[in-house]
């Protein structure tokens, strides 16, 4: 896949630059690049692996090949680069690799890609988020040292938004948790007799399937699998499945009956058979779950809450009064409005009749530290 020239780059010599020397910069053509690696990368899955794509560029500008992870066990993004590169019979001994994220320097189902980079003859390597899983981590060291210039920080954070719950899920080495809602303006989930069909509109279910598919897992309590027998799959407009479905976890200790519809079409079914959503976190830690969406009900959703375990909300409400009803959360031990878990809105999403809010809950203040006595007065 070549393109166009474009303007010549003006490029760093290979090597170790001294210790009291300037740190490299990525030239305006690198940059452009890095664009187009992020372009690359979103065109692969979300899941277990990050989404990462590579260009690789000849010293005056041009482009040489370009690759991006297609799922796990397939070529990494610089791995497909160069294949690409391979498949156009270009040379690319001294080209400049441009990648959203730190080359991998660990072997797994496929190979270190700062080796593969290395033994191409790649002379520059320009990053835009370095990478924060242990395992994989090292690559930009590894060409470092080998006296390939290095340049990492490009566009850290478009590279950082697309990858999404990745990043803070290998970073805090625990799934990312959204926890959602679905509330009439008065926050019921349902009405006083049990029935909740349908308080949001056709409008925010079809997003929130959307989101269903963008995740790894949906969790809920055994209350919500008893009572509402969801069939928790990601399904499109027409109601049909999606490609991607979801690991269906269900908490608790009870029994989800043979007969239930979480035993149909759909993921996976995972009973974690506990209360305790750290427990719930660490079993799906194991089965390399990187977004988890918490779904119900309110006992759930408020265990979560209090153990500080929720990154995001999304709260889709409905301009619809109730006055009575389950609310969408249980007990958080709040007694006073300044123990009141706040929350930070980052996106406000008009839906039909409806209206989305995207918040994060703000991190408890730290506690003042307590004065050291000073000497006693006389």
């Amino acid at each position: 896949m070549s393109t166009t020239p474009t303007a010549p780059a003006t490029t760093t010599p290979p090597g170790p630059r001294p210790a009291d020397g300037p740190a490299p910069t990525a030239t305006p053509v690198e940059t452009a690049a890095m664009h187009r690696a992020l372009g690359l990368a979103a065109r692969g899955p979300r899941g277990v692996n990050p989404q990462v794509g590579c260009v690789l560029l000849h010293p005056e500008g041009t482009v040489l090949g370009e690759g991006w992870h297609r799922g796990a066990g397939t070529p990494h993004a610089e791995v497909a680069a160069l294949a690409d590169a391979a498949a156009q019979g270009h040379d690319v001994h001294g080209a400049t690799a441009v990648v959203t994220l730190e080359p991998c320097d660990h072997t797994g189902r496929t190979g270190p890609c700062s080796v593969a980079l290395l033994d191409a003859g790649v002379a520059r390597v320009v990053v835009g988020v370095q990478d924060p899983n242990p395992v994989a981590a090292g690559g930009a060291g590894r060409l470092r040292a080998a006296g390939v210039d290095v340049v990492t920080g490009v566009l850290a954070e478009d590279g950082a938004r697309l990858l999404g719950a990745w990043l803070p899920a290998v970073r805090r080495g625990r799934p990312f948790v959204t926890l959602k809602t679905a509330t009439s303006l008065d926050g019921r989930v349902a009405a006083a007799d049990g029935t909740s069909r349908w308080i949001t509109s056709d409008v925010a279910r079809r997003h929130a399937h959307g989101l269903r598919a963008q995740v790894d897992a949906i969790v809920v309590g055994t209350g919500t699998a008893l009572t509402d027998d969801p069939s928790l799959t990601a399904r499109t407009s027409d109601g049909g499945l999606v490609e991607h479905q979801p690991l269906r976890v269900v908490v608790g200790h009870r029994d989800v009956p043979a007969g239930a519809r979480l035993h149909g079409p759909g993921g996976d079914l995972l009973h974690v058979r506990t209360h305790d959503p750290a427990v719930v976190l660490a079993a799906l830690t194991e089965r390399e779950v990187r977004h988890v969406l918490v779904e119900g009900g309110p006992t759930l959703a408020a265990a979560f809450l209090r153990a500080g375990l929720v990154d995001e909300v999304h709260a889709y409400v409905a301009p619809v009064l109730l006055g009575a009803g389950p609310a969408a959360l249980a007990d958080l031990g709040v007694t006073s409005i300044g123990d009141a878990l706040r929350l930070t809105p980052t996106q406000v999403l008009p839906l039909g009749p409806d209206v989305l809010v995207v918040a994060t809950p703000v991190p408890p203040a730290a506690p003042a530290p307590t004065p050291t006595p000073g000497p006693q007065e006389v």
